[in-house]
């Protein structure tokens, strides 16, 4: 059972994804007794990140975030300035049910104005390699796009005010020494010092040795990183005079795990009259159009599309915007395969002699991930671990 397979069949039965462990609301209930009073620095503000430093936050214990960008969000990254809705460059959809959000939250007196809708499966189709078929079909059955919102909105509106200033930009860490009292986190020019770190960066940047531990981690934990496959990954949005293409045009790739291509109403749900296709690719899906310069890119992508709908796309285009995932500094590509080993992941995820936690999309218990919301819940566990 891959990991899409896993979440929807989640969803198909009314469960949860599994949380091995809560955290206890900030408000209610007995104070709990922290174990943990020390120092604890984040390294990386994507949504893993920000989780993990709000709910230090909530807990009361002194933390930082330091992050490699000049801004925060990581693969969450969205523009206000192509549509008149927030389109989403990074992680875009729900892929679970939406009171994950309240466990991001962790108040239960903050009331969560998000909105969101799944898709209507009754009405909305696809074309998979030119055959019509339904959206549960082609596999979105629990997923939900945000309404005049984004992944990025939410943790904007809800997680940052509480942590914005402990975070500090534009630190790209170099070397994390673990071997004494205190764990040193070494910039090219500067130094912190903490009694805990939670690692959150993409595993593709420990994958191509960005940063250097001392001592070494452990040998399953290398083995782990290095074994692992992480996607390409890339998005591309066209905004068209005329909608002429249906919720989703899907192309197969194969073998399934060298990636998936995914044409797709960006507008869908949305309070618009612009009509925007979205393209998400990851794997062998990205080829050619990572190799493509701009104007090579929006010409492939239009002769393609023209060729499912009869010139339709040419005649139709006004612009077109594009985000290549390999080519950001601090990411290096998407995320873990979907058929990656759950075991394999749940190494990932494991913390290292009680001073170093990993938490992030590719870094949880093997039960989920490659999502926003299994990044969100592996800092969940990570705050818990540490703190216990």
């Amino acid at each position: 059972m891959t990991r899409k397979e896993f979440v929807r069949m989640c969803g198909l039965l009314g469960l949860g994804i599994p949380l091995h462990s809560t955290l206890s609301s900030c408000s209610g209930g007995e104070s709990q007794i922290e174990k943990f009073s020390g120092k604890v620095i984040i390294i990386g503000a994507g949504p893993a990140g920000l989780t993990a430093g709000y709910l230090l936050r909530q807990r009361g214990l002194d933390f930082s975030i330091v992050e490699a960008a000049p801004v925060h969000g990581g693969r969450i990254k969205r523009t206000l300035d192509f549509a008149d809705f927030p389109i989403s460059l990074g992680g875009e959809w729900l892929h679970v049910e939406k009171d994950v959000l309240g466990e991001i939250v962790n108040d239960p007196s903050v009331q969560i104005d998000i909105d969101t809708t799944p898709y209507n499966h009754e009405v909305d189709y696809g074309l998979y390699e030119g055959q019509e078929i339904s959206t549960e079909d082609i596999g979105f059955t629990i997923d939900q796009k945000f309404i005049a919102s984004s992944w990025f909105d939410f943790f904007e509106t809800y997680v940052v005010p509480s942590v914005r200033e402990q975070i500090q930009y534009n630190k790209i860490v170099q070397e994390i020494d673990y071997s004494g009292d205190k764990i040193v986190v070494r910039t090219d020019n500067e130094s912190f010092s903490a009694d805990r770190v939670i690692v959150t960066v993409p595993v593709k940047i420990l994958q191509n040795g960005h940063i250097n531990f001392s001592p070494a981690l452990p040998d399953d934990k290398i083995e782990a990183i290095n074994e692992v496959t992480v996607w390409d990954g890339c998005k591309a949005f066209i905004q068209f005079r005329e909608k002429f293409y249906p919720t989703f045009v899907g192309y197969e790739i194969t073998p399934e795990s060298a990636g998936q291509k995914l044409y797709y109403d960006a507008a869908y749900g949305q309070n618009s009259n612009q009509n925007i296709l979205g393209l998400f690719a990851v794997g062998t899906g990205t080829l050619p159009y990572v190799q493509l310069s701009d104007s090579e890119l929006i010409d492939y992508m239009l002769s393609e599309l023209d060729e499912v709908f009869d010139g339709q796309a040419s005649a139709n285009y006004i612009k077109h915007l594009f985000q290549n995932w390999n080519a950001e500094p601090f990411a290096n590509g998407a995320y873990l395969t979907d058929q990656e080993n759950w075991r394999t992941v749940r190494t990932l995820g494991q913390s290292v002699a009680d001073k170093l936690y990993f938490a992030g999309d590719g870094y949880t218990t093997g039960a989920d991930w490659s999502s926003v919301h299994a990044a969100a819940r592996s800092a969940i566990r990570a705050v818990e671990e540490l703190t216990a």
